[in-house]
């Protein structure tokens, strides 16, 4: 459906049973978990797609080794069994990968180890491979890149990774599929009230600036850090005042050549010097580093990183590889927002004390929220909401459980995939790499692995409208290799040109991707 069409349909008088606010990984998979189940679905995303914290993840499907060390055993529980529903449903974008936790201490590999047998026992039937005790001579084998001076071995286990922005754009996609009316760069500007009650949205075309009435019987803020805002327009309007649930909380990535971390095998670093986790992931051909877990009071839509924080994982990154990365070998360093749930009686606790599992809330005037939680566990957060609607009379009940087995659009029937953590290419298309090699351009290679058909796919089949999204979220190259994404802009512009007759904002990116390279950011 073109763009027209889209906003036409948008403008047409329908009562929807559910409008959502919020096109990241939890808004996508309550539209797609509401379409399954035969309701009237429309969602609005103020940006595009994962453009805010759902494309700036660790890249990891997991069940949180860290979070059953703190004993959230039933949040661990929950993540390893949706690990496996979206490994299964989504095999060309996340896929298992296997982890190196290196002990420098003689009691560290029976004591991590321990716990990841638990963690194997945890996921029972959807286990991925048994963890295994690793000797010294094992370890530098496998993650031959590790620190060897003081190693005394290791314990190997196995998670998964994925790519969260195309997982996202599989979401909209097969949300749309099932007859979601699903739209990018379409703002919410207010809520409409009738008898004190939510009674949809009022939202803006941010190319055009028309405007839009979608009324709808549920409406379901999904809108990630930035909750409290609609939170506080539904207060005004029935005169409450709104105590804000979110403490946002920054986490930095950063991305370095795969030289840093050659091999199939990941790095996890259980305990830094602070007491947090550091991961070492190949990812697209590269290496992610990351993260940190820093409070932040503000909400940009484009945070940076603190000096001390891209010290912290140079730093830590530094003590257990061999070759230590400086701030000049960075590709890339992006931060995503983290909606941590304050708790009732919070008086400023530190983010990694706050809640990792998601909220539910439901307004006087029915205005449904639903924040917190992470990539892993959308589907389980979609019908979690559902069922909040149910129970307040919002929707009428229906049949439950319909995604679990709900391939996503790309998913292959069969045959070999190409891992994640390999350079990017048509693999990530899944059954449509043929759709994208049958478009012009499929042979001239722009760089990076990125392909003049791959742009014109990302216009015509994915809803991409700038260069922006081809480069960040269409394909992955501003979080890979920023100087080169910068280097490809004007290519990609003038293909989007020609496909959606606009202009594809290539100065605007071109100031994004330098600011994606290292650059020290006062505290």
């Amino acid at each position: 459906m073109s763009r027209t069409d889209l906003l036409d349909a948008l403008a047409r008088p329908t009562q929807y049973d559910i409008a959502i606010i919020g096109g990241g990984a939890t808004g996508l998979g309550v539209a797609l978990d509401a379409a399954a189940r035969g309701f009237s679905v429309v969602l609005l995303e103020s940006h595009d797609f994962a453009g805010g914290t759902s494309s700036r993840a660790t890249k990891l499907v997991h069940g949180g080794v860290r979070y059953l060390a703190q004993g959230n055993v039933a949040l661990v529980r929950e993540a390893l069994h949706e690990r496996q529903v979206l490994l299964r449903n989504a095999p060309h974008l996340a896929q298992p990968l296997p982890f190196i936790m290196p002990s420098y201490k003689l009691w560290e590999t029976p004591f991590y180890g321990a716990g990841l047998k638990l963690y194997d026992a945890l996921a029972g039937k959807a286990g991925l491979a048994p963890t295994r005790f690793l000797s010294r001579r094992e370890t530098l084998q496998a993650l031959p890149a590790v620190q060897p001076q003081g190693l005394k071995g290791g314990v190997e286990y196995w998670d998964g990774q994925f790519d969260d922005a195309r997982l996202a754009l599989a979401l909209a996609r097969t949300a749309a599929a099932r007859g979601a009316l699903v739209v990018n760069y379409c703002a919410a500007t207010g809520l409409l009230h009738e008898n004190g009650r939510v009674a949809g949205v009022r939202a803006e075309d941010r190319e055009t600036g028309r405007q839009f009435e979608v009324r709808a019987r549920c409406v379901v803020n999904a809108a990630g850090v930035w909750v409290d805002r609609l939170r506080e327009l539904d207060g005004e309007a029935v005169g409450r005042k709104v105590r804000p649930i979110v403490a946002p909380s920054q986490g930095v990535h950063v991305v370095v050549d795969r030289e840093f971390l050659p091999g199939r095998h990941a790095l996890m670093v259980p305990k830094t010097a602070d007491g947090r986790v550091l991961f070492g992931v190949p990812w697209l051909g590269k290496v992610i580093l990351g993260t940190t877990d820093t409070p932040r009071q503000d909400l940009a839509r484009e945070p940076r990183p603190f000096g001390e924080e891209l010290d912290f994982i140079l730093g830590e990154a530094a003590r257990y590889l061999v070759k230590a990365p400086r701030l000049e070998d960075v590709r890339s360093c992006w931060v995503g927002l983290r909606p941590l749930v304050r708790p009732e009686d919070d008086e400023g606790s530190p983010t990694k004390a706050l809640s990792r599992e998601h909220t539910v809330l439901v307004s006087r005037s029915k205005l449904v929220t639903v924040t917190g939680g992470k990539w892993t566990t959308y589907r389980a957060m979609a019908e979690d909401v559902l069922d909040r609607c149910f129970d307040d009379g919002l929707l009428e009940r229906a049949r439950g459980g319909v995604t679990a087995n709900l391939k996503l659009v790309g998913a292959p029937e069969g045959g070999e995939l190409h891992a994640i953590s390999e350079a990017p290419g048509p693999h990530l298309y899944g059954s449509e790499s043929s759709t994208v090699a049958s478009l012009p351009g499929a042979g001239r290679d722009l760089g990076g692995g990125l392909t003049e058909a791959m742009v014109r796919f990302a216009a015509r089949e994915e809803q991409a409208r700038t260069v922006e999204d081809v480069l960040a979220r269409r394909s992955r190259l501003l979080f890979l290799d920023a100087a080169l994404a910068g280097r490809l802009a004007p290519a990609v512009a003038t293909i989007l040109r020609e496909e959606t007759g606009r202009d594809p904002q290539e100065a605007a990116f071109a100031q994004l991707a330098a600011s994606y390279l290292p650059q020290r950011q006062p505290a």
